[in-house]
């Protein structure tokens, strides 16, 4: 007892200086060394300059590298006073060191002479003081500008011409140095006949230059000072109609959009001097100075003429800095951004230190107490098992349920896919009894099958729509489009039963054109679905009413559907937007309970809301918000054209209204020498193909993708009918064979598949089909479609026969099929002269067989081989009597004809004339 009392009193002492230590470890890792910080004034003379912009932009990028650096900047806007007032100003704010840009020298001189007295290091940029009292100048030579620019113009006008000058303020020693240097350096032979003030800006040179230029009409050349003068006076020349005569050049040469090196890029600037803002510089200078490091007082800035022979150069290398300047700038976003992230998981490894010596300390008295408490844990040791146990099983029961749910899903989807055909063949047949002669109770009841019909196919494609919802594949693409229109066009399709149940159906808005960004895709079905509703609970002789508003206090439009039906029970309204239920027993009469839970989700892709308020017999009210704009909506999920909206979309309530097509049916003749391909497992289906085409082609069968690929290699059909899901080999791989294949490259291709989403369409299209029909068709249209793709193979063909030539071969739209003409017209070309080139012999080089050389040649060009080889032979043979003194036995035997007898019955039948009588008279026949 003794010796326990004594571990006690014991305890408190060594974990009292572990504690220390730990204490003491955590704050010295908490001190670390930071850097000094400077605070720079910027004294800047105007704001509206974009060379002065450009300065300061310049020195912002540089500062951007120095955090630990403030930039205070003030803007004096051209007037000195202002200037003064702001550089006491910056003082007063205890700036470490100065920059100033003068407005003008002599009343900017005392107050920098006093900072500089004051011990605080100045710069003057651009624009030099009265007196030496500054720290540091950076700046470019203005006189040398001057030369520069005058030496340019002596030799641009070689030595010889008439020069206006446009300066620039007065008073500003830049316009002094310009205006020295550019004169002193001109030739002799070039005057300077005039000079207009344009204070640096474009306007006063708009207003003063076009009567300076009427009273001097013998100009040649305007030298601006500055870039912005020289495109007004640009815009004048160009209004009097001197642009072309007077040559232009200005100083700056700035980078960018609207800087003078894009100027003369463009045409509008002979030429421009270079003319640094010197920001970068000032800032590297300054950081010098306040480090305390060797520095030159006098940082005198190059300068260079800026052409048409290196514009584009330096233009390229500008956009080269403009663009790395921005990564740099997005770089040091993200390096912010990663500083601060930093300096917070610094913050959370502190804290974890600290806990993790609570939690030494806590597992020390922990140790000290564990003889006590050992029965205990292991009590708690196997009740920790037990709930792992049951924890494991848990989980291994939700992964069952989670592949329960796919499986469920899976079966949904494949079984919405499989009833496609099935409702293919059940529609076909009743397109067909309709437009037949039948009594009116035999019409009635094919009505009211294809009416439900319809009604299945809509619920396969809701049965769709759910699994893409449930999966995240539903995709939005919204355009800006009139909801009014949108809206007017769903109630149409409601009109007939709502004239059949005597229901007033009407619209109320304010306002005859509502644009809203949506998906007409995905929204037509909401509206569809809340008008489907609204229909089935109004009774005979009630109301359905549809309002639109907009809300411009919520940003939103709202559309509004309100009905006098039965109305619902709160705990039906409560679950009415869930998926398959269907309310009460009276309610769940007809419907799916897919509907409503399907328009909700559709709102939500659409980021809206929908609500529903109800009261037993009084009816329903659904209110659908949509946000205004489209900020709302990611990159992914807009558009800028409106997308086409699905057939099924486009006659929502066809299976209600009970419209019947009326379109005629073309009359049955004889099979057309044309043969039709059809790839298709489905029995019946192909069956149901083939007895609508073959009154029309001779139509050729295959049950898998091996064998249709076979098929379509060996006989070279004219039409490949092709479904997209078959065994063997699928249609999109067929597609592809086929048209990286020349043999049958040039054979449309048209797919049939019960996948009619638009990214399953863009596939098919990708991987080369002609046409993609969604399942279930319209036979009348596959026939209509098939027509059309032979007749526009056929102008190809008639193309193809008119541009045939000795000099040219014809060029096909396929690359397959222009590597086929070119191959062939390449071995005809090298074997033309001999008179016993046979069609098996160029079968045999080109690796196929007789047939399907005949069968390629006469579907790209409408004619057999040995036509094609002929009217080469005759063609070579008009150009040779054409340009060479040669018999015409000769031109005979050097073309490949076997005689000169053979030749001109040949050549006569081909142009109406024989060869010598051609040759003597000197007659160009065209083809």
């Amino acid at each position: 007892m003794k010796n326990f009392t004594g571990s006690l009193v014991g305890r408190p002492v060594w974990l009292l200086t572990l504690t220390c230590i730990c204490i003491s470890c955590f704050l010295a890792a908490c001190s670390a060394p930071t850097q000094p910080t400077y605070r720079i004034g910027f004294a800047q003379c105007t704001g509206g300059d974009d060379w002065r912009r450009a300065m300061q932009e310049g020195m912002e990028r540089e500062l951007s590298f120095y955090p630990n650096v403030t930039l205070l900047t003030r803007d004096a806007q051209n007037n000195s006073a202002r200037q003064v007032e702001q550089i006491r100003d910056l003082l007063r704010a205890n700036v470490d060191l100065l920059i100033v840009s003068p407005n003008e020298a002599e009343p900017i001189t005392p107050v920098v002479e006093e900072a500089f007295h004051r011990g605080i290091p100045v710069i003057i940029v651009d624009r030099r003081t009265t007196s030496k009292l500054y720290t540091a100048y950076v700046g470019a030579n203005n006189t040398e500008v001057g030369q520069t620019a005058g030496q340019y113009v002596s030799d641009l006008l070689k030595g010889h011409g008439n020069v206006l000058e446009i300066k620039g303020a007065r008073g500003a020693s830049p316009t002094a140095d310009r205006h020295m240097g550019f004169g002193k350096t001109l030739k002799p032979g070039i005057r300077v006949v005039a000079e207009v003030s344009g204070d640096w800006e474009r306007e006063y040179v708009l207003k003063r230059l076009p009567a300076v230029l009427k009273q001097h009409p013998e100009v040649d050349l305007i030298f601006a000072h500055n870039d912005r003068m020289a495109l007004g006076a640009y815009q004048v020349c160009k209004q009097l109609g001197l642009d072309q005569r007077i040559k232009l050049v200005g100083v700056d040469g700035l980078a960018g959009p609207k800087g003078g090196i894009q100027l003369v890029e463009d045409g509008i600037l002979n030429a421009t001097v270079l003319y640094s803002t010197g920001g970068e510089e000032a800032i590297r200078t300054a950081l010098k100075i306040l480090r305390k490091e060797p520095y030159e007082k006098e940082n005198i800035l190059e300068t260079m003429v800026i052409n048409p022979t290196n514009v584009h150069m330096l233009k390229v290398q500008s956009d080269k800095i403009l663009s790395q300047q921005q990564d740099i700038r997005r770089q040091q976003v993200l390096q912010t951004e990663q500083m601060k992230l930093y300096k917070s998981q610094k913050v959370v490894l502190y804290i974890l230190v600290v806990s993790l010596v609570g939690a030494i300390l806590l597992g020390a008295v922990a140790f000290i107490s564990l003889r006590e408490n050992r029965e205990i844990n292991g009590r708690l040791e196997r009740q920790n098992g037990e709930i792992l146990t049951q924890r494991n099983q848990i989980m291994d029961m939700a992964e069952q349920a989670r592949e329960a749910s796919e499986a469920k899903f899976r079966f949904f989807t494949n079984l919405s896919h499989e009833l496609r055909t099935p409702l293919t063949l059940i529609l076909g047949p009743i397109e067909e009894l309709m437009k037949a002669s039948l009594t009116s109770a035999q019409q009635r009841d094919v009505r009211f099958v294809r009416q439900n019909a319809l009604r299945l196919l809509r619920l396969v494609n809701e049965l769709i729509d759910f699994r893409k919802i449930e999966g995240g594949k539903m995709p939005i693409r919204a355009t800006e489009q009139n909801m009014i229109t949108l809206l007017r066009e769903i109630m149409t399709g409601f009109e007939k039963p709502a004239r059949q149940r005597n229901v007033s159906l009407r619209m109320l808005t304010a306002e005859p054109e509502l644009n809203v960004w949506f998906d007409a895709g995905l929204l037509d079905k909401v509206f569809y679905n809340l008008l489907s509703n609204a229909f089935k609970f109004t009774p005979d002789g009630g109301h359905i009413t549809v309002s639109v508003q907009r809300l411009p206090a919520e940003n939103v439009v709202r559309v509004r559907v309100e009905d006098s039906g039965q109305g619902m029970t709160d705990e039906e309204r409560r679950h009415v937007f869930e998926w398959f239920y269907q309310g009460s027993q009276q309610r769940s009469s007809s419907g799916s309970g897919i509907g409503l839970a399907l328009a909700m989700e559709l709102v939500r892709l659409h980021h809206g809301d929908i609500s529903v308020s109800s009261q037993p017999g009084q009816g329903s009210t659904f209110d659908v918000r949509l946000p205004l704009g489209n900020a709302h909506f990611g990159q992914t999920e807009t558009a800028l054209l409106p997308l086409p909206l699905p057939v099924a979309a486009r006659k929502p309530t066809e299976e209600e209204t009970d419209i019947a097509d009326d379109s005629p049916v073309e009359n049955a003749g004889k099979p057309s020498g044309f043969s039709v391909l059809v790839i298709e497992d489905h029995a019946d289906l192909r069956a149901f193909v083939r007895q609508k085409l073959q009154p029309h082609y001779q139509i050729l069968e295959a049950a898998d993708g091996n064998a249709g690929l076979r098929m379509a290699f060996d006989t070279i059909p004219d039409v490949i009918v092709c479904d997209v899901m078959l065994p063997g080999q699928s249609g999109l791989e067929i597609v592809s064979a086929l048209k990286n294949d020349w043999r049958t490259s040039h054979i449309p291709v048209i797919m049939l598949t019960a996948r009619q989403a638009i990214e399953h369409q863009l596939e098919g299209v990708q991987a080369g089909a002609d046409l993609y029909v969604a399942k279930p068709f319209h036979a009348d249209l596959l026939l209509e479609n098939i027509r059309t793709l032979l007749r526009n193979r056929a102008y190809l063909r008639e193309h193809y026969k008119r541009e045939l030539s000795v000099d040219t071969t014809l060029m096909s739209p396929q690359r397959i099929d222009r590597k086929f003409v070119q191959e062939l017209a390449a071995l005809v070309e090298e074997h033309h002269t001999r008179t016993d080139l046979s069609v098996d012999e160029l079968a045999r080089i080109m690796g196929v067989s007789r047939v399907q050389l005949y069968r390629k040649v006469k579907a790209l060009l409408n004619c057999n081989v040995t036509d094609y080889i002929q009217n080469i032979r005759l063609t070579k043979a008009r150009y040779i009597l054409l340009h060479e003194s040669v018999t015409v036995a000769d031109v005979a035997y050097r073309v490949g004809f076997s005689s000169p007898t053979y030749f001109s019955t040949t050549f006569k039948a081909k142009y109406g004339i024989s060869p010598s009588e051609f040759k003597l008279g000197n007659v160009a026949v065209a083809d």
